[in-house]
Parts: C-alpha cells; sequence; structure tokens
C-alpha cells in the first residue's frame, strides 16, 4: 500500500491511498467516523478536478488540537483489531 500526503493542517489531512478500493475506504472512513474527536472523515475517487486521478483521496477533519494523522493511526489499529477478532469468530465457528 502507498500512502502520500497530498495535504496537511493541524486538524486537517488528506491522504492519496493507491491501490485501494470502495471496500477498504469505507471501512477506514468508518472506523475513523467513531472517534468523537474526528469532526469529518470522506474520501473521493477519481474527482473531476483532479484531471483524472483514480486512487482514493481520504480526508479527515479533527476536532481543535487533534492530530489527525494520530487520529487515523487509531482508526487503523481498529480496523485490524476488528478483522482480528473477526477471524477468530470465523475460525472458532468453522
Amino acid at each position: 500500500m502507498e500512502l502520500r500526503v497530498t495535504e496537511s493542517s493541524e486538524d486537517e489531512l488528506s491522504i492519496e491511498i493507491a491501490g485501494e478500493d470502495h471496500t477498504f475506504m469505507n471501512v477506514l472512513k468508518g472506523a475513523l467516523l467513531e472517534h468523537d474527536d474526528v469532526s469529518a472523515a470522506t474520501y473521493d475517487v477519481n474527482p473531476e478536478q483532479s484531471g483524472g486521478q483514480t486512487e482514493p483521496i481520504l480526508t479527515i477533519k479533527t476536532e481543535a488540537g487533534v492530530d489527525p494523522l494520530e487520529a487515523l493511526e487509531e482508526a487503523a489499529v481498529d480496523v485490524r483489531e476488528k478483522a482480528i477478532r473477526f477471524r477468530d469468530a470465523f475460525e472458532a465457528a468453522a
């Protein structure tokens, strides 16, 4: 997975996540929105204003004083933990 920060400020981060599709992006966006300190999380694939960009760009806005990169890291850990719990439950049911 290739990541490239396209915009960054104290309370907003836009990051291009190469090689991913709606499935992963929706999961990550959902995990971000579960955090109280994240005021908005969206992604866009191939926005018209980009000149044909096709890699998804995730945009995170946080409450004042909260680093959006840290919020992204926490959300990624949440996704990983949920995936592990799902795998364990699936294996136990098999």
